[in-house]
């Protein structure tokens, strides 16, 4: 049965054989449908972001071409064209480990913003893009897990 948002019943459990087992009321906000929605959507951000360093490994954009560059630029963007599909993937499937790998992905793009500019550009808009997305993703995990202990 499909309670809309608006009506305040009680749901009530049964048993195969129809004893009720116990009421419940129903939760306005699943926070663990939240976060999987909210994984599969910076997934999806994060698969263009790693697809981004394979072009310019490969030499898709109109700058300097990879091999003439320097050896930390080259290392950085090999990097980040490892870590971000695979961090990607594991957003998508939801995974713990996808959490982690993503917020080691990109604490890893801030750190290196910030002390090597001429290495990783990053403007001040994906920084703070990046810093909201971490603030979101940490905010809607804890309430997922508050969630899942209170109920």
């Amino acid at each position: 049965m499909t309670l809309g948002r608006s009506e305040r019943r009680m749901e009530i459990a049964r048993e195969p054989g129809g004893e009720r087992l116990e009421e419940r009321a129903p939760r306005a906000v699943r926070w663990d449908v939240v976060l999987t929605w909210f994984m599969r959507a910076v997934a999806i951000l994060w698969i263009f972001k790693g697809l981004g360093a394979w072009a310019v490994i490969l030499g898709m954009d109109a700058q300097i071409p990879f091999e003439e560059r320097s050896m930390g630029f080259q290392a950085t963007m090999i990097y980040f064209a490892v870590i971000d599909p695979v961090a990607a993937v594991g957003l998508w499937l939801a995974s713990a480990w996808g959490g982690v790998l993503w917020l080691l992905a990109v604490m890893s793009h801030l750190i290196l913003t910030f002390f090597f500019p001429r290495v990783v550009t990053g403007g001040l808009l994906s920084t703070v893009l990046f810093g909201l997305l971490i603030i979101a993703y940490l905010l809607v995990s804890w309430l997922s897990t508050r969630d899942d202990v209170q109920g």
